[in-house]
């Protein structure tokens, strides 16, 4: 019955151009090129050195187009999860935009069903659409999580959501006019039932790293409230930009949208760094020992850190010696058998213990018959 319900949802819930406004041809080369499926939508795809067009295999069986553009000064790489009624043919010039704009690599894919792509839409095919996208990542370009971020536009919000709940170390997540799940679109319910799909309200729990939330508060497809519950919800989230006025397809006209996405992709490149510098700390200090097995002879704290040596015995000099007094001459601890409780020597100015340390040295030898002669007198 679940699945019933599901199949029926997704007949709502995706929309696909229709026709596409693109197709993929292959070249002499056996390189693939793009081309526009209709005159009123250019496309300068065919001399774009730096686009490599992609048909990705899907583990459901679908073979997926994906736009991978280059920026050579890019640091980090976005994977864009776009809107229910788009294809990559509308999408070409924001993902160029963006790729100058924020500096970065970009990768957008069409969902199976859309565009060139093969199969059916559907929630459970998005799951395997940007799972395979992020496969190629690391296989074909060598991007690891560390250097990645998910980007979801509307229903895109689910297949990003869906990844970065698995990814422990992404770098971070942008959800642009996200959906807490597709039936509260719908309708207001404050439970998730099991015919709904993309429950976001649930898997946003999951995510790890920083969360920006991009929302119109004029939307009048999914309500701003969406984006308000995502955000509060969110492990650790970044500044949300709510963006006065906005609808639901076109924030990326606003100038603070640009502003605020440059800011947060430099704030995690920049993160890099600071990972870095708390993994040196970390291995600078020492693991801290429980209260039954800690060593506090040689300790002063439950902290250990440097000190000077004890000249008298290998430990730190910070509880058993430091407390004695010093000799004068040798600047050891002072205790009963050593020299610096005792006068010295008129004559050779060495300690003068006479019984003990200095009857072997002749003028001690001296003073001591003395001192015996006018004793026994």
């Amino acid at each position: 019955m679940g699945c019933m319900f599901s199949q029926l949802a997704a007949k709502f819930a995706f929309f696909p151009p229709s026709p596409p406004t693109y197709q993929i041809k292959k070249r002499d080369d056996g390189k693939l090129t793009v081309v526009s499926s209709s005159s009123s939508m250019p496309m300068p795809l065919v001399d774009d050195s730096s686009l490599d067009v992609l048909f990705i295999d899907t583990k459901r069986g679908n073979k997926i187009v994906a736009f991978y553009l280059k920026n050579p000064y890019a640091k980090l790489t976005v994977l864009y999860s776009h809107g229910n009624a788009a294809d990559l043919g509308q999408l070409y010039d924001l993902f160029v935009q963006l790729k100058v704009n924020l500096r970065v690599n970009l990768i957008g894919y069409d969902y199976s069903g859309y565009g060139a792509s093969t199969g059916q839409p559907s929630e459970s095919n998005t799951y395997a659409d940007i799972e395979a996208v992020y496969q190629c990542l690391q296989t074909e370009y060598g991007v690891s999580q560390e250097d990645l971020i998910l980007y979801g536009q509307s229903v895109g919000s689910g297949p990003t959501l869906h990844l970065a709940s698995k990814l422990p170390r992404l770098r971070g997540v942008v959800l642009h006019s996200g959906i807490l799940s597709g039936l509260r679109v719908l309708c207001h319910v404050k439970f998730s039932f099991c015919f709904d799909i993309y429950t976001n309200i649930n898997k946003i729990k999951k995510v790890k790293c920083p969360v920006l939330v991009i929302h119109g508060t004029e939307d009048d497809v999914v309500n701003w409230f969406h984006g308000n519950k995502l955000w509060k919800m969110a492990r650790e989230p970044y500044e949300p930009l709510w963006i006065k006025g906005g609808g639901h397809c076109n924030l990326e006209l606003y100038p603070d949208y640009i502003r605020h996405l440059c800011r947060f992709i430099q704030e995690m490149e920049n993160m890099n760094t600071k990972i870095r510098l708390k993994k040196i700390r970390q291995q600078l200090h020492l693991p801290t020992r429980s209260n039954t097995t800690r060593d506090t002879t040689n300790r002063c704290c439950r902290f250990k850190c440097w000190r000077p040596r004890c000249p008298e015995c290998p430990k730190s000099c910070c509880i058993n010696c430091s407390w004695k007094p010093k000799c004068l001459k040798c600047w050891i601890p002072s205790c009963v058998v050593n020299c610096c409780q005792w006068p010295n020597c008129s004559k050779c100015l060495r300690p003068c213990c006479c019984s003990i340390r200095c009857c072997k040295w002749s003028c001690c030898v001296e003073t001591n018959s003395g001192l015996n002669g006018k004793q026994d007198g």
